[in-house]
């Protein structure tokens, strides 16, 4: 059995604005289809013998977004794991293998970050399935990614002599300078390092006890005091977060003598810029990459990107301009390593915009913050075809809503009554309330809220059928 692990607990702040920490990159469609990245992770397994149902390490703040993308792409009945913290991607993946363990004796994990793009889904299979045999056998093996130019902002593995298509690994060779990895290209020994993996589960949960036990005992303590959470499975908190946080490279892949190394030529990108993300999307004869609303005049090797209005550059030649409904970046593409640090200072701020977009998602639907002031907000709510917020009251507001579309099942108190389009009501202030969609549409809203405190924190549930009672999430 092959049960993919999917890696779904990085931030992406370099993608930001786009990428947030309550919506990361991987959770978005950023390499120009209809998919997110997590989507095509998983889409591009088709094919591979004996396939399971994967499964999956996610943020908990992201664990109803990823259940329903999963469910979009008719994933059945995968795991999905929920880290209370984050603690590298040696833990992560020893969590999974022991998940894997309680569906099958001794199955193979296909280890893949959520947030890469592989151009080309048949080199990538056909890489999988010529590692087979070396997994099978126990090693532990890693996939190098072909080095087509020098590159400074990936790791490096360098092989050792064989006849492939698995060589033995000489050694892992952290980020180098720029002379270095153009030594390192044209030697033709050296793939930069994917982060994807294939080996057997007890294998490497024997390999992490040997080289680091502190990390194979926390997470074996954690998994054994699991619960189940609707269709979560959440890990003993406190024994996770006294595990150390490291790496599978650092933990593992760098100390045993079993790694091997498999190349992999599929177009693939870690995205982890603007620039990179730019070069792993097919460009317009002028260099440009555009998307959404974007004119652009005598405009060269750009990253352009609209998401609620008109942008327009003229004579912009090597730049990224991103907008989304509440930030705008503007940076050259050589400076987008620095994205990061912006996103620092505005942590440090006090703001919100590193980690909510001005819509926001949840369970039931999402809520798109149109408009605020003193003492009022403005929101447009959506709640999926059968979807229910939770019971709720609020101290400090009342609320008003306009049925746009759709038809709402309204509870106020002790009434419950249907809303239909034009319709509205007023929920005052204290009073428990309840939006439901009993439609096969999505029900839209318009919700207006006012008094003297608006925030999302002033909410008291009584009822949720998500599980979030004494949440404001």
């Amino acid at each position: 059995m092959l049960i993919p692990v999917v890696l779904s607990g990085g931030a992406g702040t370099r993608l930001w604005p786009l990428s947030r920490e309550l919506y990361p990159k991987q959770l978005l469609a950023l390499a120009g289809g209809e998919r997110t990245m997590l989507q095509d992770t998983v889409a591009r397994l088709e094919g591979l013998p004996e396939l399971a149902a994967p499964v999956v390490v996610c943020n908990e703040a992201h664990r109803f977004m990823v259940a329903e993308q999963l469910r979009q792409q008719g994933v059945a009945a995968p795991s999905i794991i929920l880290e209370p913290v984050g603690r590298n991607t040696a833990p992560a993946i020893a969590l999974a293998a022991h998940a894997a363990l309680a569906s099958a004796p001794d199955p193979l994990l296909l280890v893949l970050p959520a947030d890469h793009v592989i151009r080309e889904t048949a080199p990538f299979l056909a890489a999988v399935m010529a590692a087979l045999p070396a997994a099978q056998a126990g090693r532990l093996v890693t996939f190098g990614v072909v080095a087509r130019q020098p590159e400074t902002g990936y790791g490096y593995i360098r092989r050792s002599a064989g006849e492939g298509p698995v060589y033995p690994i000489a050694s892992f060779v952290e980020k180098p300078d720029a002379a270095r990895a153009r030594e390192f290209v044209a030697s033709g020994d050296y793939f930069w390092n994917s982060g994807m993996f294939l080996f057997r589960a007890r294998r490497y949960l024997a390999e992490l006890q040997h080289h680091a036990p502190e990390i194979a005992s926390a997470c074996a303590a954690a998994w054994a005091a699991a619960t189940r959470d609707l269709d979560f499975i959440r890990v003993d908190g406190t024994a996770f977060a006294a595990c150390p946080s490291d790496s599978i490279d650092y933990a593992v892949m760098e100390k045993t003598d079993a790694a091997v190394v498999t190349p992999l030529d599929a177009g693939w990108s870690d995205v982890g810029s603007w620039s990179s993300l730019h070069d792993a999307i097919a460009s317009d004869a002028d260099g440009n990459v555009l998307r959404g609303d974007v004119i652009a005049e005598d405009s060269r090797d750009c990253f352009l990107f609209s998401e609620s209005r008109l942008v327009a550059t003229v004579g912009l030649e090597g730049h990224v301009v991103i907008e989304t409904k509440d930030a705008v970046l503007v940076a050259p593409r050589n400076r987008v390593q620095d994205v990061k640090k912006l996103v620092n200072r505005i942590k440090a701020a006090g703001r919100a915009e590193h980690s909510l977009h001005r819509e926001v998602f949840r369970p039931w639907g999402s809520y798109d913050s149109i408009e605020s002031g003193e003492r009022y907000q403005v929101k447009r709510l959506t709640v999926k075809p059968g979807a229910s917020m939770s019971l709720q009251l609020h101290h400090h507001r009342a609320e008003h809503w306009i049925v746009v579309s759709g038809t709402a099942r309204i509870t106020r108190n002790d009434e419950v009554f249907l809303l239909e389009e034009n319709q509205s009501t007023y929920i005052p202030l204290g009073a428990k309330h309840r939006i439901e969609n009993p439609g096969k549409i999505p029900l839209h809203l318009i919700e207006v809220q006012s008094g003297s405190y608006l925030g999302e924190d002033d909410i008291v549930r009584f009822e949720d059928r998500y599980g979030r009672e004494g949440s404001s999430k």
